[in-house]
């Protein structure tokens, strides 16, 4: 399971509305892992409404999450948080799974 946190998920909500503001092509959040960054591995995220065969697709707090299956090993018990604080404002994981991270959070490795 990919899981997202409340303040995520209200700003997710708040970003759909912006580009699909009668909701009706069906927007969700599409989350992968890339090689790359200073730690080796690298997050993606993007709004996405066009799903693949292989997708494996979750729900939480009202907010659809979809990745795909080699990016789900990295993936297992994550959260999706948001901060907008003065330290940093954002999109952030906060993954179990991450043996190390990069002081600037958008790389990790295992």
């Amino acid at each position: 399971m990919i899981y997202i946190s409340d303040k995520a998920s209200e700003r997710v909500n708040k970003l759909i509305k912006e580009v699909d503001a009668d909701g009706d092509k069906g927007y969700f959040v599409r989350v992968s892992v890339v090689g790359g960054g200073c730690s080796g591995l690298s997050y993606k995220i993007d709004f996405d409404n066009a799903s693949k065969p292989t997708d494996q697709v979750f729900e939480n707090n009202g907010i659809k999450i979809v990745t795909d299956l080699k990016s789900l090993l990295y993936l297992l018990d994550t959260t999706l948080e948001f901060s907008d604080g003065l330290n940093g404002k954002g999109f952030y994981f906060n993954n179990p799974n991450a043996s190390r991270t990069c002081s600037c959070g958008e790389s990790f490795a295992v």
